[in-house]
């Protein structure tokens, strides 16, 4: 290498890496939405969403997915319509949110990571379904930390509904931080593709 180069060439090695790396270069096909149409339908929709909660539902077997719409804008200030992270349901005798079914229950843990009573074994972007160890009494609200083994903590806050005939006990959620509702959101998107990967091929 030159002396008055630039970069050393462990540093034009990295920068080569990370172009032809395949995981970065490929679009999450998701995220974005191009919406061809008409104007009046592009500009309908783009109004809608900046002013109302817009979604576009997907129904298939006995499932159903609503993809919440926002609209963001780019570097350059155009404004873009995007899918947000699913919400999934199930048909029945009444539509209901689909509930992830956790092989081994996990405990919710307090702020600094301490395992506590309570213990997950059913989760939606609506509720948790609760077992509680140790004799303790339900407790009508909590806030604590879910941490299914291989993802990053997620926040809950639940209200106590009601108990089920096995003796658990049902917990509406009720997030306040939208980030955290995202990304619980996102675990359970992504346990379902594991649940039903002919869904998401």
């Amino acid at each position: 290498m030159q002396r008055d180069a630039l970069l050393t060439q462990d540093e034009l090695d990295f920068i080569q890496t990370m172009q032809h790396n395949p995981q970065l270069n490929v679009r999450d096909a998701t995220s974005s939405l191009l919406v061809n149409g008409g104007s009046q339908i592009r500009d309908l929709l783009t109004r809608l969403a900046a002013h109302e909660q817009v979604t576009i539902q997907a129904n298939f077997e006995n499932q159903q997915m609503t993809f919440p719409l926002h609209l963001v804008e780019d570097e350059f200030h155009a404004l873009h319509l995007r899918l947000g992270v699913p919400s999934i349901y199930e048909d029945g005798p009444m539509v209901r949110p689909w509930r992830l079914t956790l092989e081994e229950p996990v405990a919710l843990e307090n702020a600094k990571g301490q395992p506590g009573t309570l213990w997950v074994h059913e989760v939606s972007h609506k509720g948790v379904l609760l077992e509680v160890r140790n004799k303790t009494k339900p407790p009508k609200h909590f806030a604590l930390w879910f941490s299914p083994s291989g993802y990053e903590r997620i926040s809950l806050r639940g209200n106590f509904e009601r108990e089920t005939e096995n003796g658990f006990y049902a917990y509406e959620l009720s997030q306040t931080d939208t980030d955290e509702t995202e990304r619980l959101r996102q675990f359970i998107l992504q346990q379902h593709r594991l649940t039903h990967p002919a869904l998401h091929t």
